[in-house]
């Protein structure tokens, strides 16, 4: 089976497309590669990587392909407000793009990694079929995408939305704005872990390889299981408080609980259910918290990853493109 995966070269595409790979699939690794092409194993049989744009690419690429992940967008709040328009036109316009192309062209699923962040503020646990409140560019752009993507489903076309809990791990493409990242980041630099005010909200976490597991279970499951179907991906069991997440983060790496605060109140609150997918995929955490946290400390601590990489904060190196000229 051929898959092409859009945004292949950013934080969870370099870990994905790897396992892909080792799981014999064909992978096209589509990318603007603004964080380097280094990210990804070197073409080869099983992988061919493609430099391009998903708002500007000619379909035939899509020639030959049974299926699409497709990771590409501006991948967070901060870099979402960054130039709100940009979102819109990847995050929506861009996806939707490349879901009408594939059904043209003749692929036959489509997987569209979405976020838990579409629920916004919530004050109770919510599943798959509850109101949605997005708050910020990059959710709205997020929702947009899943409603329009979705309605393009039929016998021959399966499309699967996957709303992803905040992501973290240990990644070819490391990202330390991401809160136990950047919490672990924190303690590794200053001694101190940085909390976003108050520290009362809530969010659901999942590590980089097991969403990328989750995209695999999707990709493989039978079609009357998946079509049309929205799964929120992570773990009950991951739900957490940001300041006490931060604590489990010390205790985990065995440092002295220190942290200090950033930034304005968070807004951004929500528990979220993951029976859907634990119940009809068989879908189940192989990482918590704390051994993520202890995998990127461990990482630190050899000089694996470099916590000074500009590229590390994503909204910083987008600005540095600008800065730069770059086009995004």
């Amino acid at each position: 089976m051929r898959v092409l995966v859009t945004g292949a070269g950013g934080y969870i595409g370099s870990v994905l497309v790897p396992m892909l790979i080792e799981r014999g699939y064909s992978v096209l690794a589509l990318d603007r590669f603004f964080f380097g092409k280094d990210k990804l194993p070197s073409s080869n049989g099983s992988l061919n990587i493609l430099e391009a744009d998903i708002r500007f690419f000619e379909k035939e690429i899509l020639r030959d392909v049974d299926a699409v992940i497709d990771l590409a967008a501006l991948s967070n709040d901060p870099a979402g407000e960054l130039d709100p328009v940009k979102t819109w036109s990847i995050n929506y316009l861009g996806r939707f793009r490349v879901a009408t192309f594939a059904k043209l062209m003749g692929v036959k699923r489509y997987i569209l990694p979405s976020s838990c962040s579409v629920y916004g503020f919530q004050d109770e646990v919510v599943d798959e079929t509850s109101d949605t409140n997005p708050l910020t560019t990059y959710a709205k752009a997020n929702l947009k995408a899943e409603k329009d993507i979705i309605n393009l489903a039929d016998d021959r076309f399966t499309v699967v939305i996957l709303r992803q809990a905040t992501v973290y791990g240990l990644s070819p493409r490391m990202r330390f704005d991401l809160a136990i990242n950047g919490m672990v980041k924190g303690f590794f630099k200053n001694g101190k872990i940085p909390i976003l005010r108050d520290g009362t909200q809530w969010r659901p976490f999942v590590h980089v390889r097991d969403t990328s597991s989750a995209m695999i279970k999707v990709l493989e499951a039978p079609q009357g299981k998946v079509n049309r179907e929205i799964f929120n991906v992570g773990s009950d069991e991951q739900n957490y408080q940001i300041f006490d997440l931060a604590k489990r983060v010390a205790e985990a790496i065995g440092i002295p609980f220190e942290y200090e605060w950033y930034g304005l109140p968070d807004h951004r609150s929500y528990r979220v259910s993951f029976k859907k997918i634990k119940e009809k995929l068989g879908f189940e955490p192989q990482y918590n918290a704390e051994k993520g946290a202890v995998e990127i400390w461990e990482a630190l601590k050899s000089g694996k990853v470099d916590p000074d990489d500009p590229r590390t904060i994503t909204v910083e190196w987008y600005k540095h493109l600008l800065k730069e000229g770059v086009m995004i």
